[in-house]
């Protein structure tokens, strides 16, 4: 009975964490089955005294042994590596990270940031950044003393150059994902260069098991000329909509009811800087 109002209470919340950590939905998931079954399985839970502590550090310490178990995998990845994504997370209530779960560290782009910090140092900015966890207690999560994890967190903030005034709100956002598409079926290149940042990268994550551009395809010319072949390509053959997609505007396509393209992008300067699209099978299971 305990374990379920717990469940009910800090299910979001760790789901939150682990898929920052993981990048993955499922894996996710199932770390934050493990961390309640694992609760469960206590022989004395009255010797807990800050129950959402302890869920925190299963859930920090399984995320950080996933994370350096699959290092070698993520070496051997097919393309360009995209984070799991995930669709329609309106704000969850009580979540610590509710203000952010919407636009900022919940973003393609910021999760990709995230990547670029080691396992640790991903953990402690996390549990402190976003869940607002102390030193002290972010120190006996993770083995570390409360003053290296205090470097850990500055070197960390040092290294993640976010700019949260660089997205525009949702309503907008929506309107130049809407114009973006239109405009591609149309064929309005002049629209298209108002909306789309001349320097625009385009990441296409297939993981070597469907068809994707296995480099960043860099600048407007080609990424428009890259998306017109593709419509030429699959005219008639193809479904589209619009979904939330990481907080923020997205569009969902299938190919022949079978092939899904999970597209979604970051803005800077309110034109379309980055544009991610995922289509590996086994990142869209969850869907």
């Amino acid at each position: 009975m305990r374990t379920e109002i717990l469940y009910r209470t800090y299910r979001k919340q760790l789901f939150s964490l682990a898929y920052r950590m993981l990048g993955s939905v499922m894996d996710a998931e199932d770390t934050v089955q493990e961390a309640f079954l694992a609760y469960d399985q206590l022989p004395d839970s009255s010797t807990i005294h800050n129950e959402r502590a302890f869920l925190y550090k299963i859930v920090t310490n399984r995320c950080l042994d996933l994370l350096r178990s699959s290092a070698h995998k993520r070496e051997q990845y097919v393309g360009p590596w995209l984070p799991e994504p995930l669709i329609d997370s309106g704000t969850r209530d009580g979540d610590p990270s509710g203000s952010y779960l919407q636009r900022e560290s919940i973003s393609t782009a910021y999760l990709l940031l995230l990547q670029q910090l080691n396992a640790v140092e991903r953990a402690v900015f996390l549990l402190r950044e976003i869940f607002h966890y102390s030193y002290d207690e972010i120190a006996e999560m993770i083995g570390k003393s409360s003053a290296n994890c205090r470097q850990i967190f500055h070197r960390a903030r040092k290294s993640i150059h976010f700019d949260p005034d660089s997205i525009p709100s949702i309503s907008v956002a929506e309107e130049k994902v809407k114009d973006f598409v239109y405009s591609l079926l149309q064929g309005n290149t002049t629209k298209l260069l108002e909306l789309v940042s001349e320097n625009v990268v385009f990441y296409s994550d297939g993981g070597g098991k469907v068809k994707a551009a296995q480099v960043p395809v860099v600048g407007i010319d080609l990424v428009i000329k890259l998306h017109q072949n593709l419509l030429k390509m699959y005219e008639g053959k193809y479904t589209s909509d619009f979904l939330t997609v990481n907080g923020l505007p997205g569009i969902r396509i299938f190919i022949s009811a079978e092939i899904q393209y999970i597209y979604s992008f970051a803005f800077h300067n309110n034109q379309i800087r980055t544009i991610y699209s995922v289509a590996n099978p086994e990142k869209l299971r969850h869907l």
